[in-house]
């Protein structure tokens, strides 16, 4: 596989075109990579903002009326409601889990069934969120179950 990269003009819009033979699961996986790597939330933490890409964000939760961003080191308020999040990132391998809460496909480790038809994901920094019964069939169309 060759990989180029070319310099452009300001003038001209940049834009990443791959050129395969077959559009497989491993291309689909690498554009949707892409396009969640253009994705950038501003997190309030201590009277900072900070720019999260959506790779390093590993779920979104609401509590009390203020939805947090969870990512490796710490939890930053966004000031977007839980639906608007949900519509920004649903083409970005991100689902609801429950009426609180969105996570990142990409940040889960693995998923057991839990009681009374609820799913348990495990993330790969070890935290586990409940996925809600109505939402395990989302779960598993996201994960290809």
């Amino acid at each position: 596989m060759k990989i180029s990269i070319e310099q452009i003009d300001q003038t001209q819009e940049e834009e990443i075109l791959i050129r395969c033979h077959v559009i497989n699961d491993e291309v689909r996986s690498l554009k949707e990579k892409l396009k969640a790597e253009s994705i950038v939330l501003l997190g309030y933490h201590y009277d900072r903002v900070h720019r999260i890409k959506l790779n390093d964000i590993y779920y979104f939760e609401a509590v009390d009326g203020k939805v947090f961003l969870y990512a490796k080191d710490n939890v930053y308020e966004v000031k977007h409601k839980l639906y608007e999040l949900e519509e920004m990132c649903k083409e970005k391998k991100c689902f609801r889990a429950s009426k609180s809460t969105i996570i990142n496909i990409a940040k889960i480790s693995h998923v057991s069934p839990s009681f009374s038809g609820r799913f348990e994901a495990t993330l790969i920094n070890g935290e586990r969120i409940m996925i809600s019964r109505q939402y395990v069939p989302a779960l598993k169309s996201s994960l290809g179950l």
